[in-house]
C-alpha cells in the first residue's frame, strides 16, 4: 500500500508553496491555518475527493504526476491544494492553494 494518512512522514516533496488571493481570503475568513491542510495533503489525506481522484493521487505517488486534495472549510468554502508534476523523477516544483473558481 502506498498511502498511510495517519503517518506523520510526508509522502512527497511539495516544492515551492504558493496561494491565490482567493484561497488566502477563504482561509482567513474561516479561521483555518493553511499549514494544517498542507500537512494533511503531504501525508496522503486527500480530503473530499472522489474515488477516481483518490486512485489517481495514489498512482501519482508512484509516477510523480499531479496531486489534488480538496478540503471543506468550516464555513463550507472549498479549498484545493494542487501539487504539480515536473518530471518523471517524482520531484515537484510547486504546491498551490486555490479555490475551485480559481482553477
Amino acid at each position: 500500500m502506498v498511502t498511510f494518512a495517519n503517518e506523520q512522514t510526508p509522502l512527497f516533496e511539495l516544492g515551492r508553496v504558493v496561494s491565490t488571493p482567493g484561497a488566502i481570503q477563504a482561509l482567513e475568513n474561516a479561521g483555518v491555518d493553511g499549514r494544517e491542510l498542507l500537512a494533511r495533503h503531504e501525508r496522503g489525506d486527500w480530503g473530499n475527493v472522489g474515488v477516481e481522484d483518490r486512485q489517481t493521487n495514489n498512482e501519482a505517488l508512484k509516477d510523480g504526476s499531479r496531486l489534488l486534495s480538496s478540503y471543506a472549510l468550516p464555513n463550507g468554502v472549498k479549498i484545493w491544494i494542487v501539487t504539480e508534476a515536473v518530471g518523471d523523477d517524482g520531484k515537484r516544483a510547486s504546491t498551490s492553494f486555490l479555490t475551485p473558481d480559481e482553477y
